[in-house]
């Protein structure tokens, strides 16, 4: 998917997973790696948006808080590492 940062630059992303943690559903992305572009991104790694309802309309948002972000990394991290065990 394509979405675009609060500086208006669009990022593509590539889907990994979807959780639902506390009522609230979140997705899990890797920047996708275009030919011809250099990483923009500090690290590359896991981007956790979340989804919100805004004018009946879902729409992808970030996290609200340190604490959210870490709670909501670590249980993508687990559901990760279990598929690698199976």
């Amino acid at each position: 998917i394509t979405v675009t940062d609060e500086d208006g630059k669009e990022i593509v992303l590539e889907f990994i997973d979807a959780l639902e943690h506390n009522g609230q559903v979140y997705q899990a992305f890797f920047p996708a790696e275009t030919e011809g572009e250099e990483e923009d991104l500090d690290d590359g790694g896991l981007i956790i948006l979340k989804i919100v309802h805004v004018d009946g309309e879902d729409l992808l948002s970030t996290l609200d808080s340190e604490e959210e972000e870490i709670e909501v990394y670590e249980k993508f991290m687990e559901r990760l590492f279990a598929e690698e065990d199976e």
